[in-house]
């Protein structure tokens, strides 16, 4: 394909730290639940794993929330388990429990098994739906791919599934290390794979979710979770077409260890809602752009209540560069659209103030 930079690269100005006349927004889970577009199309395709694995309904789910919000970025829709899916294990969605692997890894023999995937072939719906999406955005905005970091795909692979308390993959990270690494070390290459396809596919930003990594203690997370995440960051491609593609890693429950993941490589550090903006700033030094971090939770409220905690999210970063107004978590089901639209547009309206 021949690449279309995007009319409004705000985001990626702001991701690199460079002087945006506003500060940019878009959202975890924008294409979602929410909006009755989404559902529609969703009842459509007869099932999520129909919808994420069909490149035609993947983008138009991708282009819904544009058509209705001035959000500056857009982002792929598909799942962070499309990749153990790949290796094997069974991806399948039990009603009322959620995603659930038929064959978890949790021996010697099972993860002997395991190794990444081809992007180009076993993945191939993704970078299919990535190319369609970016030759629909036509420059619009930037498209951001992603991908679950190898720690917090482990945890699915070897509970099977989600988990209250993870106490299936933490009795293997102390009884069985070895075996828990080497899970990591394949899911560190995969990882690494899937995103540099990505970005050549037309992802012009990457995000790893490390949704779990902030369950674990603050050894382990440097071990188990981080020091992963740092070989997926080394292995990226940092540019693509001659432009510079910036990388987010959002670790849920991380800011505690701010610090260590600044220092890790990355672009941009995401930030949940328990986090300061002001405080992350400090700590960081301007080392990292801030993605973040209103509680999803404010857009269940009254638009006075989601303008103020907008003003107040941009007010705890403060003036300057490098903030990507974001929430600290997807957005929930629950959440009305017009909620979203007044968050959108108040960002847009306030955020000027912050910047020279």
């Amino acid at each position: 394909m021949s690449p279309v930079p995007p009319a409004n690269d705000t985001l990626i100005r702001a991701l690199l730290r460079e002087p945006t006349p506003y500060t940019p927004v878009w959202l975890m889970r924008q294409a979602g639940r929410y909006l009755p577009e989404y559902m529609k199309t969703r009842a459509r395709a007869g099932s999520f794993l129909a919808l994420a694995k069909t490149p035609s309904l993947a983008t138009e789910v991708t282009l819904q929330p544009l058509e209705r919000f001035a959000l500056d970025g857009a982002i792929l829709f598909s799942d962070i388990l499309n990749v153990p899916d790949a290796m094997g294990l069974g991806l399948y969605f039990a009603e009322g429990e959620g995603p659930r692997f038929e064959r978890p890894g949790r021996d010697e023999a099972s993860v002997a098994r395991l190794a990444p995937p081809d992007p180009w072939a076993e993945l191939r719906y993704v970078t299919d739906a990535l190319a369609e999406i970016r030759r629909a955005l036509a420059g619009r905005v930037p498209l951001i791919g992603f991908s679950g970091s190898p720690y917090t795909l482990a945890c699915y692979m070897v509970e099977g599934g989600g988990s209250a308390d993870f106490a299936i993959i933490k009795r293997m990270l102390y009884r069985e290390p070895r075996l828990l690494h080497r899970i990591l070390d394949v899911n560190a290459r995969a990882v690494a794979a899937y995103l540099n396809a990505q970005i050549e596919a037309g992802a012009q930003a990457v995000m790893i979710f490390d949704t779990w990594g902030g369950s674990l203690s603050a050894r382990a997370y440097e071990a188990f979770s981080l020091a992963y995440i740092a070989r997926v960051l080394d292995a990226l491609k940092r540019e693509h077409a001659g432009e510079r593609v910036p990388s987010i890693v959002y670790t849920k429950g991380g800011g505690l260890w701010l610090e260590a993941i600044a220092g890790a490589g990355c672009d941009a550090l995401g930030l949940d809602w328990c986090a300061s903006l002001g405080e992350a700033r400090r700590r960081t030094v301007a080392r990292v752009a801030l993605q973040g971090n209103l509680d999803p939770a404010v857009l269940l409220a009254t638009p006075e209540a989601v303008r103020a905690e907008c003003a107040a999210v941009l007010a705890d970063y403060g003036r300057g560069p490098g903030h990507v107004f974001n929430l600290g978590h997807g957005i929930v089901p629950s959440t009305p659209p017009e909620n979203v639209k007044i968050l959108v547009d108040a960002v847009h309206e306030l955020s000027p103030a912050y910047h020279d």
